[in-house]
């Protein structure tokens, strides 16, 4: 390793880990920071440490295969820093915590549902992935969840959240506990639960089981069928009718298949789709792989928060396209009608 670059990494574990004990998101020894130095080597917050002081030899070095590099103990939650990056190639960073608000919250509910649009675009729905032993033991679940949404929570345990870098991460923990707090606050103004939460015991659907229940027909992803679908439900339904005519949303919107290079473009004109072409020099343009645009299809991810969360890339200006927001998530409504094979 890169003695310079090591260096530099552990002190972004040291400040980071000093922001989240002054932002009270961690406490006592609990949670675990860590950084991909290389492919096959990240750098980890040992066992036992506290995050708020910790020292340059409290970051270990550590093999994916789990072969420690430094002396000391690592982090009991190795197997889920390890397991994560060799999953999510791209990623840099990961983060847990013991949040307590979002703990607290997630005793009680499956879900959050944020309904302030910050929290709505960099969050989305959170879910909680059960568990049944003090340290992530099984780590499918938590695989899964991650590729919906970058923060998933751990329930009866904690939060852990990956990114491009620790800030990343550290962003999307702050936004959850806040969501949570905000969601707490406003059912103490109602003084009866939000039905915006989903219970413990509300019955949850695979997208499958939804589509089935629905009686849904599943298209071929990118098919013209499907595409020929998407639009005739756009062009005959009232509420984007009336929002794209009140927001005068016209433009131009291309999405990508990133395996293939498949492109649609639709034209816009104050909320009506007029065309659709094969051009991907659109006003924006939103490209994806086609893991991700199926769990989109299927009401597995938000396209806002897939974009904000970089699972998906957008191309023109986000202030601009953000004015349309709510024929936009109209539009997206219409799309998860729609669902894939």
């Amino acid at each position: 390793m890169n003695e310079e670059k090591n260096k530099n990494l552990k002190n972004n574990i040291l400040s980071i880990g000093r922001l989240l004990w002054e932002k009270e998101l961690v406490s006592g020894l609990n949670g675990n920071l860590s950084l991909r130095v290389d492919p096959g080597t990240i750098l980890l917050t040992a066992h036992n440490t506290c995050l708020g002081f910790l020292q340059e030899e409290d970051v270990l070095a550590l093999q994916l295969d789990g072969q420690l590099l430094e002396k000391g103990e690592i982090s009991s939650e190795n197997l889920l820093h390890t397991e994560i990056y060799k999953n999510f190639p791209n990623i840099q960073a990961v983060m847990h915590t013991h949040t307590p608000y979002t703990n607290a919250f997630f005793l009680e509910n499956e879900k959050l549902v944020p309904q302030i649009f910050e929290s709505k675009f960099y969050l989305g729905e959170v879910e909680a992935v059960e568990q049944f032993t003090p340290s992530v033991t099984d780590i499918q679940p938590v695989i899964e969840a991650l590729k919906k949404n970058n923060v998933v929570v751990l329930r009866k345990h904690g939060v852990v959240a990956m990114g491009e870098d620790l800030f990343d991460c550290f962003l999307l923990i702050q936004a959850l506990e806040d969501a949570v707090k905000v969601d707490a606050i406003s059912r103490l103004y109602k003084q009866e639960k939000t039905p915006l939460v989903s219970s413990r015991i509300e019955k949850k659907y695979s997208s499958k089981k939804r589509a089935k229940a629905l009686g849904k027909k599943k298209y071929i992803l990118f098919s013209k069928e499907q595409i020929d679908r998407i639009v005739k439900l756009v062009n005959e339904d009232r509420q984007l009718r009336e929002l794209g005519e009140k927001t005068k949303m016209t433009m131009d919107l291309a999405v990508k298949l990133n395996e293939t290079g498949q492109t649609y473009t639709f034209s816009f004109e104050n909320g009506k789709i007029t065309k659709v072409g094969n051009n991907e020099n659109a006003e924006f343009l939103v490209t994806a792989p086609q893991n991700v645009w199926r769990s989109v299809f299927n009401r597995e991810i938000d396209p806002f928060v897939a974009t904000t969360q970089k699972k998906m890339n957008l191309r023109g200006d986000f202030a601009k396209l953000s004015k349309w927001y709510a024929p936009c998530s109209r539009v997206f409504e219409l799309w998860q009608q729609v669902p894939v094979e």
